[in-house]
């Protein structure tokens, strides 16, 4: 049974298995978004298994590199730093384009925060909300909402003008890294651009939990000082920093993601309004409960959003993955 204390995510297999009578191995997980054609990980050199973390292994440098820009801290995935950073900056009202990755919300409202929750994709609009802080995802979980670069950068500095700061989650972006802001955050030309990263979504590792936060100096120190020692285990550094070095495996990526987010595009278009992103799909339609009940019976799990008529999918990882759940849309009959 659910943890009331915890938010809903995507990726709750074993849950489902239980609740639906379906063994494990018999499901087909569509509802997280994660790459499933991951960075494959090589062997790793035993000393990552036997040594305390350092911070001078090549991670940092080797994300510089990657991101463009050097004003990075890692984390334990960026959930670490959605968890701390609304505890670095003063009390304020937050003006979050919603629907939105709900553990960004949760975690400035416990931290006292006031929140204004606006259109996702309206960053004009949260302009004119004249609040300090502007929170969105980039491209945008769940909607897929996508804003351009261009924007981005110009509501970054509207905000500098007016002591405010920009928050920009970027976990699905690395597909098309011609609209990141990553290389901007914390320098001279944004100081006030916060964005944070991860490698569960592109490179498929979000087992690894290794994230990056990107901002200005200060508040970098004041993270790394409350998170302490160590936040990511050795191996996840080894990995990541192999992973984050392979040019050819994300060159090759990109475009394998984007025909397979156009393939489930047309596939789900049939039932309703589609939006999507490299990484998923999102169907906005009334009927949005009962294709993600009809569909959890069959072994498919899609990720549901109970307070918007949005249904979630994952891209599936093979031929027979694709066939399995083209059958099942082409048998949905509303009730």
């Amino acid at each position: 049974m659910s943890d009331p204390a915890r938010l809903p995510h995507g990726g709750r297999l074993r849950e489902a298995a239980a609740h639906y009578g379906i063994a494990l191995e018999n499901w087909l997980d569509l509802s997280t978004g994660i790459n499933p054609f991951p960075w494959p990980v090589p062997e790793l050199p035993a000393t990552c298994w036997q040594r305390l973390p350092e911070d001078n292994d090549g991670l940092e440098a080797a994300a510089a590199t990657y991101y463009g820009n050097a004003n990075l801290l890692p984390v334990a995935g960026s959930q670490a730093a959605i968890q701390w950073l609304p505890h670095l900056l003063p009390r304020a009202v937050v003006a979050c384009l919603s629907p939105m990755y709900g553990e960004h919300p949760h975690a400035w409202q416990r931290a006292g925060h006031r929140l204004r929750h606006l259109p996702s994709g309206n960053l004009k609009r949260a302009l004119t909300a004249v609040t300090p802080y502007v929170l969105f995802c980039n491209p945008n979980n769940p909607t897929a909402d996508l804003q351009h670069r261009d924007s981005v950068i110009d509501t970054a500095r509207q905000l500098q003008k007016r002591g405010g700061w920009l928050i920009v989650d970027e976990a699905f972006i690395d597909a098309t890294p011609e609209h990141s802001v990553t290389d901007l955050a914390g320098t001279d030309a944004a100081p006030n651009l916060i964005v944070l990263r991860s490698l569960g979504k592109f490179f498929g590792l979000a087992g690894l939990r290794v994230g990056f936060i990107f901002c200005a100096a200060d508040l970098r120190a004041k993270l790394a000082q409350l998170i302490g020692p160590w936040s990511i285990a050795g191996p996840s550094r080894a990995a990541a920093q192999e992973a984050l070095n392979d040019r050819a495996w994300q060159t090759a990526a990109r475009p394998r993601l984007q025909a397979a987010s156009a393939r489930l595009h047309a596939l789900l278009e049939p039932l309703g309004d589609v939006r999507s992103s490299p990484l998923f799909a999102t169907l906005n339609c009334a009927e949005h409960t009962q294709i993600h009940e009809y569909l959890a019976r069959q072994g498919i799990l899609t990720r549901l959003f109970s307070e918007h008529p949005l249904l979630r999918f994952g891209l599936p990882a093979s031929e027979n993955d694709w066939l399995r759940l083209q059958t099942a849309l082409a048998h949905w009959k509303p009730a």
